[in-house]
């Protein structure tokens, strides 16, 4: 029991509490203690009974059974893998920044499930998380099942169809990559790669409640000020070394099963 302990304690700390949720609601709802029914997002019972904590627990519960229980362990794995690496990898020191990643998923998550009345949302939300790591470590090589090897942009899809075979639906994880891939787009491509305006940005709040520990990726969620001419870029003019390239170096990443 200490050695679990000891391994609970060193995820990170909003993986830690993400996960243990999407444990916790789970269990709760299996032994009864709350209804399954009042753990589900039902539009109905959220706009005209006020039951507003529907769209948090509809992100944590999942109905465990002989048919979902690997599903959703499946799931949890991933939940617990991607989340971690991307809080110690591209927003190490940064958890105000992977907080609001977090908040703007969700809430683009909700408002789907809303409008297309879906009752679960914790594969979409693990999905886009699962998403941007893969985009941010779009070379990394990664091992799945049966030793198939591909690069990491390929991941999102390749589970899609895994966990359509295992019992999932397309449609939640096609959610999930879809939202995963306009924040990434809104953050990161469009204002670093493309040299437009920066639509997202971490609010002020969320760094009084999480501080910043260090310095984390150099210039994260910050648009370049100005593309470099091709002149400016021939003519030299200065000491520095070279590297524009114009595309933004996001590291090595990890392999699927490393530590």
């Amino acid at each position: 029991m200490s050695d679990i302990g000891d391994w609970f304690k060193n995820i990170p700390f909003i993986t830690r509490y993400w996960f243990a949720g999407s444990i916790a609601v789970p269990l709760i709802g299996k032994l009864g203690l709350i209804g399954p029914m009042y753990l589900v997002l039902w539009p109905e019972a959220f706009f005209h009974k006020f039951q507003i904590w529907r769209p948090l627990s509809a992100t944590l519960y999942f109905p465990v059974g002989p048919g979902t229980g690997f599903l959703y362990l499946v799931n949890l794995y991933f939940l617990y893998q991607y989340s971690s690496r991307l809080e110690t990898g591209a927003f190490d020191g940064r958890p105000a920044d992977y907080m609001f990643m977090l908040l703007f998923n969700w809430i683009c998550i909700v408002i789907t499930g809303l409008m297309m009345d879906m009752q679960l949302l914790m594969i979409p939300l693990i999905m886009s998380v699962l998403y941007v790591w893969a985009q941010l470590n779009r070379e990394t090589i990664v091992s799945f099942w049966f030793g198939t090897r591909f690069k990491a942009c390929y991941l999102p899809w390749v589970i899609l169809g895994f966990n359509y075979i295992i019992g999932g639906s397309v449609v939640n994880e096609l959610i999930g990559n879809l939202v995963g891939h306009l924040y990434f787009f809104l953050m990161f491509k469009y204002p670093m790669d493309l040299g437009g305006r920066s639509f997202l940005s971490t609010p002020q709040f969320l760094y009084q409640m999480f501080p910043n520990r260090r310095g984390g990726v150099s210039g994260f969620g910050v648009p370049p000020s100005r593309r470099p001419l091709p002149q400016e870029q021939a003519g030299g003019g200065g000491g520095g070394g070279g590297g524009g390239g114009g595309r933004h170096n996001w590291g090595q990443g990890f392999r699927l099963g490393d530590d």
